[in-house]
């Protein structure tokens, strides 16, 4: 995309979501060092250190002046419980890739899927997004669940596209969601 995207909050389902912030250190730490986080993500994770989670903070921040990506704190009453990252954004081709996770305390209240559909509103109707990609590693049904109540159709797997954070290929399950599909 190329210059700065001006960071935004955005309310919706109870939530609000808006950039991270140098004092939400502890919950990024805590994000990062997730069991769960750990199982599901890539080997590009952040360590599960505090300099980790610092550095996590800062790289979202430089995504927004890169233009390159917009990455959310999920909040609720003040409360960080995730995080939602819209990266990979290409204006030109009108497309990005979205990205989630969300701490113990907010799972299975459907916090994820209305950070999703909240992002991926914004994402079409402000960045003029046309295609919004969603990939997860095979087995992490939450994940697939979510991809499904916001729309995300399933296109396929990608054999042996990530490497997680014990360095071990996984296939990956590639979701996808156009501007015009039904909601």
């Amino acid at each position: 995309m190329g210059g700065v995207l001006k960071p935004v909050e955005l309310e919706a389902y109870g939530l609000l979501l808006r950039p991270w912030e140098e004092s939400d250190v502890d919950a990024a730490l805590r994000g990062l060092s997730d069991p769960d986080f750990r199982r599901w993500n890539t080997a590009h994770a952040p360590d599960p250190d505090e300099a980790g989670a610092r550095a996590f903070i800062r790289s979202r921040a430089e995504g927004w002046e890169r233009g390159t990506s917009a990455s959310f704190a999920i909040t609720e009453g003040g409360t960080v419980l995730g995080q939602l990252g819209v990266g990979a954004i290409d204006l030109t081709m009108r497309n990005a890739r979205v990205a989630y996770w969300v701490l113990a305390e907010g799972r299975g209240r459907g916090v994820a899927s209305h950070a999703l559909e909240a992002a991926t509103r914004w994402a079409f109707r402000d960045l003029g997004l046309h295609r919004l990609e969603l990939g997860h590693a095979v087995g992490n049904d939450a994940s697939c669940g979510v991809a499904r109540r916001c729309a995300y159709t399933l296109e396929g797997v990608l054999r042996g596209a990530m490497i997680d954070t014990a360095g071990v290929p996984r296939d990956i399950h590639l979701h996808a969601r156009l501007a015009t599909d039904a909601r």
